[in-house]
């Protein structure tokens, strides 16, 4: 499932208890963030028993089912996690007690040192077992926007493999924290407003008037976490965009003599997308600080470029598959990359890991004929670019003998990004950089 991910839904079951099973047979539909995948078969065999119903939440390491093998029974065991070694201190107090008789003021100041020597030993072991958590980006980021400093979290007991922190955790925690506070803090004058609010809410929903005609749908699986994820993004990021206006002749001209032969070599279309992703790339390069998250306090420059490009689903939905150290592929190596995830995604036959750890994100909007858009910060990323549609459009061409009109390839670049650490200053000078690198298209011909 990769590092980051400690947990997953049961989405479907693919077989029923008494099937035949054979060998890398797929069981069970599992899905992470927005990422379904199959659970195939380690063994041929009957489905004995199926250890968790659909929609349940399984940490990574849990048993999902038996199977019944003939012949040997096979034993999966998984190597046994790392105990942590606890220093303890020696046993003062029994050291102490045995002294049969002692004055009465040295026996007040040895109950004082006990005491002592006991808070020390907790503290240390504390320290010692909560500095090896390991607590996934999803539960770090409610705990910082929840406002959960470290010392807390490290309170909270895990429902996880090795007793990880997972989300149900940590949201139960907040559940459970906000109404004890809600209970200490309760008063008159509060009472009388949650009551308001409660009937404002209730005339707010009477308020919606519904026909015969109209439809009511519950949101996919899909839909909430975007929905959660955007609005997540919302309240993290101090949002700003820039805009500029890019024109792209020069490209287009090159891509026009270009793409036949590409594809002839190598099998692939050659889309604007790895075009506009060498740019984002050059300028990245440029300027890092937008290849960057945010931690606490703490600005993290990402050294290796995971570039994310957002892809429609046929249901209308966004996912966003990451191209891994993308500032070490070619144009060549870009546009294979970019097809491959493009089909995989409309498939659903990504895999978890290939839509995590993203460091920017970019999106073809001009796709759906749109020129211009303020796209949302794709969390914990400090940057987001939006390409438009290119069209052709009139333009004043300077030139040694005058100004005059000319037919131009156009598209305007919208680049929203986080004022939290990024000024417009830094963020007008990246997207402006990235207009440069495209007017003034270097990239050899490939054939």
């Amino acid at each position: 499932m990769g590092e980051s991910v400690a947990e997953a839904t049961v989405t479907k079951w693919l077989k029923e208890i008494g099937d035949s099973i054979s060998l890398d047979d797929p069981i069970v539909e599992i899905a992470t963030d927005k990422v379904d995948t199959d659970v195939s078969a380690e063994v041929s065999g009957i489905l004995l028993e199926k250890r968790f119903e659909e929609n349940a939440v399984v940490a990574v390491g849990d048993v999902l089912a038996v199977i019944e093998t003939e012949g040997e029974s096979v034993e999966h065991s998984s190597a046994p996690s790392a105990e942590l070694i606890e220093e303890k201190a020696p046993d003062i107090e029994d050291n102490i007690k045995e002294e049969e008789s002692l004055p009465p003021i040295l026996e007040e100041y040895t109950e004082v040192l006990l005491d002592e020597i006991k808070t020390v030993q907790e503290t240390v072991q504390i320290t010692t077992k909560e500095s090896s958590k390991f607590y996934s980006p999803l539960v770090r980021n409610i705990a910082q926007e929840e406002g959960i400093s470290p010392e807390i979290l490290h309170t909270i007991m895990g429902t996880g493999k090795d007793q990880r922190v997972t989300k149900k955790d940590i949201l139960t925690f907040i559940k459970n924290r906000s109404s004890s506070e809600a209970l200490i803090n309760e008063k008159p004058t509060q009472t009388i407003i949650s009551k308001t609010i409660a009937a404002e809410t209730a005339v707010g929903t009477q308020g919606i008037s519904l026909t015969g005609n109209d439809q009511i749908l519950e949101m996919t699986r899909m839909e909430k976490l975007i929905a959660t994820h955007m609005k997540s993004s919302i309240q993290t990021a101090a949002h700003v965009q820039s805009f500029i206006e890019v024109d792209v002749t020069n490209l287009w001209n090159w891509r026009e003599e270009a793409k036949n032969a590409f594809q002839k070599r190598e099998n692939e279309k050659l889309t604007f997308t790895p075009l506009f992703m060498t740019a984002i790339i050059k300028a990245l390069r440029d300027y890092p600080q937008l290849n960057s998250t945010i931690q606490g306090e703490k600005i993290i420059i990402k050294q290796a470029i995971n570039l994310g490009m957002a892809t429609a689903l046929s249901d209308g939905n966004l996912i966003v598959p990451v191209i891994k150290n993308a500032d070490h592929f070619n144009l060549v190596g870009l546009a294979k990359a970019v097809n491959d995830l493009a089909k995989r995604s409309r498939n659903n036959a990504l895999k978890p890991d290939e839509v995590q750890d993203g460091t920017y994100t970019f999106t073809n909007i001009g796709m759906f004929g749109s020129i211009m858009g303020t796209p949302i910060i794709n969390q914990p990323q400090v940057g987001i670019l939006a390409i438009g549609a290119i069209r052709k459009m009139p333009a004043v061409i300077e030139t040694p003998e005058g100004d005059f009109i000319g037919i131009r390839h156009k598209v305007i670049l919208s680049h929203s990004y986080d004022h939290r650490i990024i000024n417009g200053a830094a963020g007008g000078l990246f997207v402006k950089r990235v207009a440069e690198y495209l007017e003034n298209w270097e990239e050899p011909f490939p054939y």
